[in-house]
């Protein structure tokens, strides 16, 4: 099956995980990131724990064992365990490239102390931000070096269409390589941005970061608010 990367790598293409019921542990791909990935009945649980720990976990989650892996119980303990935190459960997407420039007109801004460069670098290597008008796309590296997505919509021109067209955008940023993004499940708004701009549905996931002040740099890395509202 591969490392990390190569799962993700296959499931952007549409070759997931065989769907067997079981759950894979791999480390974690770097020290920043670890948590649950969850496909149609397979499950990814990327950490530097014991993986005998995992499996026995999970079978006492009292749960479905195709939905222990994101059962309240198991992500608790996993938590407990790793001194980390989690914010919520999140969808994972992903859109294909596109040739060409995006027909949106965007601005690469390149300073290194705009407010979404530093929040973005707090979760993300490599990052680059454009600007256009009423709205900002960023772009980085993020769980396995996979390229992320996230946008920021002003409150004035919300409900227009900019959303979409600045996750549509993305898809022709990212240099021939497919774009991710995570979003809150709640979030309806988001979710039909990138539903619209050709985003499909890879599975869902729970990401777990270093506590701030913890002498990391990592503080999370959803991408909730991402085409309608501020994202983090």
């Amino acid at each position: 099956m591969g490392d990390l990367r190569d799962i993700l790598d296959a499931a952007a293409h549409g070759v997931f995980p065989p769907p067997d019921g079981r759950t894979t542990v791999l480390p974690q791909p770097s020290p920043r990131d670890a948590g649950v990935l969850s496909f149609t009945a397979h499950s990814v649980v990327f950490t530097d724990e014991d993986p005998e720990w995992v499996h026995e976990t999970l079978g006492a989650a009292d749960c479905d064992a195709l939905a222990a892996s994101m059962s309240p119980r198991f992500l608790t303990a996993l938590l407990d365990r790793t001194g980390r935190v989690a914010e919520t459960i999140d969808a994972l997407v992903v859109g294909s490239p596109l040739p060409g420039p995006p027909s949106l007109a965007l601005t690469e801004i390149d300073d290194p102390d705009h407010p979404r460069v530093v929040s973005s670098r707090r979760r993300r290597d490599e990052v680059r931000v454009w600007a256009a008008k009423g709205g900002v796309i960023v772009l980085g590296r993020g769980v396995a070096g996979r390229l992320e997505v996230a946008v920021e919509v002003e409150e004035g021109v919300r409900h227009r269409g900019l959303g979409r067209a600045l996750v549509g955008a993305a898809r022709h940023l990212g240099g021939g390589e497919p774009v991710w993004a995570q979003i809150s499940p709640g979030n309806a708004r988001s979710t039909r941005a990138f539903q619209a701009a050709g985003y499909l549905p890879v599975g869902a996931e729970a990401l777990l970061t270093v506590r701030r002040g913890t002498g990391s740099t990592a503080v999370g890395a959803s991408v909730r608010g991402s085409g309608c509202a501020p994202s983090r």
